[in-house]
């Protein structure tokens, strides 16, 4: 659930600050470039990169988040993932 969270609070605050889903700014005021920084880190050709590890204990929330309308804007690297999840027990997640 977390990283589903997440993945909107991305598309939210990257449709605020003018970010397209390949991390290319294309907004309208230079306001949405004045705190960028907080959320983003700018990468080669201007692109921008948010600043975000994500984490889980299997691969499938990572997969959908990857598949997902801004799954590209992500490093491939910030995902940190298991092999095995806890089956939605949180007892069993918390203590692995």
């Amino acid at each position: 659930c977390g990283n589903q969270i997440g993945a909107k609070f991305w598309e939210v605050i990257s449709d605020e600050h003018g970010i397209d889903q390949s991390g290319t700014y294309h907004g309208d005021s230079d306001l949405q470039l004045e705190r960028i920084d907080v959320f983003y880190n700018e990468a080669t050709g201007g692109r921008y990169v948010p600043r975000a590890v994500l984490m889980d204990l299997e691969p499938g929330t990572m997969d959908s988040v990857r598949a997902g309308p801004f799954g590209q804007l992500f490093r491939p690297d910030n995902f940190v993932f298991g092999q095995t999840g806890a089956g939605n027990n949180w007892a069993k997640g918390h203590y692995t």
